[in-house]
């Protein structure tokens, strides 16, 4: 099936419902400057490998999808791809001092969940508009089971975002072995516990949609949605948000997340 059109994507793009600030993002020096010290001296001190980093973007907006079993799966993501992400994080991080600092200073986005995570997510349109890189883990929040299986349903706030930008990367990055490492409620973490980063291929959303293993609408369907009212495009759009974030979990889980 061949890809949609430029004006189909863009029709895509406009019913996503999501706005930036209209506040300029930029990453904070103090992130970059983190970036460039402390993965080198992870990498030489623990176990962590990587598998596929070639298939991560070296520059431009992405959006880095991971499962999330340990405090330590956001900085392995950022070794990974040794460029700075930015983290929909929530808000329980900023009410403490020491995170709270953390946060700041790296520039995460605090997700108010009596909000719904809306205000989060136009800022993380501001980040993505700004060519720089999101990471999102879909379940939410860290894996609250006693055994694997741990990977759980996702929400769609990433498909949303990847609609919203369809020619977007997004990078499905399954984390093994986090847990061994630091476990939760732990503060402290074991660097012999080997931990492996399995990277698959990035596809966007346009890619995905006209995809015949994914949404597989043409042009042709993307008019017929268009005719449809409010309630009728709502409906199918999320449909495929549902649809792309169950197909992500399952990339995930078939990278080996467990």
């Amino acid at each position: 099936m061949n890809g949609l059109s430029e004006a189909s994507l863009n029709s895509i793009s406009s019913r996503v419902q999501l706005h930036g600030t209209g506040d300029n993002f930029r990453t904070p020096f103090m992130y970059r400057f983190l970036l460039f010290i402390l993965p080198p001296i992870f990498r030489t001190f623990t176990n962590i490998r990587f598998v596929g980093l070639e298939n991560i973007p070296t520059d431009g907006a992405a959006i880095f999808i991971g499962n999330h079993t340990s405090h330590i799966d956001p900085f392995v993501k950022i070794m990974a791809g040794m460029r700075p992400m930015h983290y929909l994080a929530k808000e329980e991080h900023f009410e403490k001092q020491n995170t709270r600092i953390l946060m700041e200073s790296t520039g995460q986005i605090e997700t108010l969940r009596k909000q719904g995570g809306t205000e989060a997510l136009s800022r993380a349109v501001d980040v993505l508009s700004a060519d720089i890189p999101m990471a999102i883990f879909p379940e939410g929040t860290r894996s609250r089971r006693k055994q694997a299986p741990f990977l759980a349903r996702g929400k769609t706030g990433a498909a949303r975002l990847a609609a919203k930008f369809p020619n977007i990367p997004v990078v499905p990055m399954a984390i093994i072995g986090a847990r061994n490492f630091m476990s939760p409620g732990d503060k402290i973490f074991n660097p012999l516990k080997k931990v492996t980063v399995n990277v698959g291929q990035p596809i966007s959303f346009g890619d995905w949609i006209s995809h015949s293993e994914g949404g597989s609408l043409d042009d042709e369907d993307i008019r017929n949605i268009l005719e449809l009212d409010d309630h009728g495009q709502r409906s199918i759009m999320k449909s495929l948000y549902r649809e792309f974030t169950d197909q992500i979990i399952e990339s995930l889980r078939r990278l080996g997340a467990p």
